[in-house]
């Protein structure tokens, strides 16, 4: 595990299909969504950085870093690692969230008294996502699911609400800086349904906000990860883990806090980020099997694989894809054989030799 959470080297930050130069701010009768409502230019041009915002004290928690952010997704795993740091220099945190009130509750204690702010809202509602941005002065998105529920689809999740967020946020005219958080891989000709979703999301908030930063993160790992965990919580139950393929698929995990501070780096820059979309990945690339070594070797559990080839493991996870919406309960989320996930790691996903997008 040691091996696989060291700090981001700079060659994994490295910017692509950069846009900044796009500055053309829209008429108000130019173009409309929603049948009469003016789409409005966006602000984020006029804004370069966030130095010339009103700063108080020495930079700890209990300064005033001038940084109001909304972090949409902060319950998840980025989210809490995310929130500590900008609550640790003295940022105000808006952290919107739709379950119970207990969900937020780990954060508040993250910032000073007063600066972790949760806010109950309805993601589907857009007066109630304008509540949770209204006195907001930076928008982060983190919302992503990779996996489908009987009530919120890959393409809604993943697509149209990052979409929704860049809208209100270009009408909202005091955003400074829009950070949508993507993932490593993401491609409109994928064959995973989630990573062709994220594709769109990207594509749909750049259209919207020109000047909005993306971060494209590999398989992100740390404390509360959704894959080593999830590898030794099944090895340990079964005392054995499937290799889909073989697992011979190239990936290149990255350290959950080293992404919290690409996306913290961003937000106190001079503006050089914005436009720009960035591929975040580790000093290392595995093969899926070399990591679950490590994982054998963090659990001290001798390794036990079942090969499983490609076309069985498909078949495996189908029947929930196809139950999903037909049957009247909720389905069990899927842990390892997971359709879209199958789909996603059928091919290589590192960050790429020259930095550009094709």
């Amino acid at each position: 595990m040691q091996a696989i959470t060291r700090r981001l080297g700079h060659q994994s930050l490295r910017p692509t299909a950069s846009i900044s130069s796009i500055k053309s701010i829209y008429p108000l009768s130019d173009h409309y969504y929603g049948g009469d409502h003016p789409r409005y230019g966006s602000t984020l041009a006029s804004h370069k950085g966030m130095g010339h915002l009103v700063r108080k004290g020495t930079g700890g928690r209990s300064s005033v870093s001038g940084i109001i952010a909304t972090v949409f997704g902060a319950t998840g795993f980025l989210g809490r690692y995310l929130v500590q740091q900008l609550a640790k220099m003295g940022s105000q945190v808006l952290v919107p969230f739709r379950g119970s009130e207990d969900n937020p509750r780990h954060l508040k204690l993250m910032g000073d008294l007063g600066q972790i702010v949760p806010m109950k809202y309805d993601p589907r509602d857009e007066n109630s996502i304008k509540a949770v941005m209204a006195k907001a002065n930076v928008v982060i998105n983190l919302i992503g699911r990779e996996y489908e529920t009987r009530n919120f689809s890959f393409e809604e999740v993943n697509h149209f609400m990052a979409e929704q967020l860049a809208v209100i946020a270009k009408e909202h005219g005091g955003i400074m800086r829009f950070i949508q958080v993507s993932c490593l891989g993401s491609s409109l000709s994928s064959p995973s349904r989630f990573l062709r979703a994220k594709a769109a999301g990207e594509e749909a908030v750049l259209k919207e906000l020109p000047e909005a930063t993306v971060m494209k993160p590999a398989v992100m790992i740390g404390t509360e990860d959704r894959i080593m965990n999830r590898w030794a919580h099944f090895a340990k139950k079964y005392s054995f883990l499937p290799l889909i393929g073989g697992g011979s698929t190239k990936i290149q995990p990255v350290y959950v806090v080293d992404v919290a501070s690409a996306i913290v780096a961003a937000l106190k820059d001079d503006g050089s980020s914005m436009g720009n979309v960035y591929e975040l990945g580790g000093p290392e690339i595995y093969t899926v099997h070399e990591l679950a070594e490590l994982m054998y070797e963090t659990i001290r559990e001798w390794p036990r694989y079942v090969n499983i080839p490609l076309p069985i493991a498909k078949a495996i996870a189908m029947p929930r894809e196809v139950l999903l919406k037909k049957v009247p309960f909720p389905l069990p989320n899927p842990d390892i054989f997971n359709l879209d996930q199958i789909n996603a790691f059928a091919t290589d996903t590192v960050v790429s030799e020259n930095g550009q997008l094709e």
